[in-house]
């Protein structure tokens, strides 16, 4: 592998890394919102929350599944 090709794997790896790491903060935040709300929340919007959580989860997973991949 030329020394070019590794360093535009190590950028996107980087990139990578910095987007999971959003995603994942992300998840926390709407569950830590869920957990202070409590049951001020509507039975819809926790229904939102959740949903965005798992969205979150689901997007730092593929960026954690890309880095694997590249790096095989």
């Amino acid at each position: 592998m030329s020394f070019e090709n590794e360093i535009d794997k190590t950028v996107k790896n980087v990139r990578d890394g910095i987007d999971e790491a959003g995603h994942r903060s992300a998840a926390e935040g709407e569950r830590a919102k869920r957990d202070l709300a409590g049951d001020a929340m509507t039975p819809g919007e926790k229904a939102g929350s959740a949903a965005n959580e798992l969205k979150n989860d689901v997007e730092a997973g593929v960026d954690r599944m890309k880095r694997d991949i590249r790096n095989a």
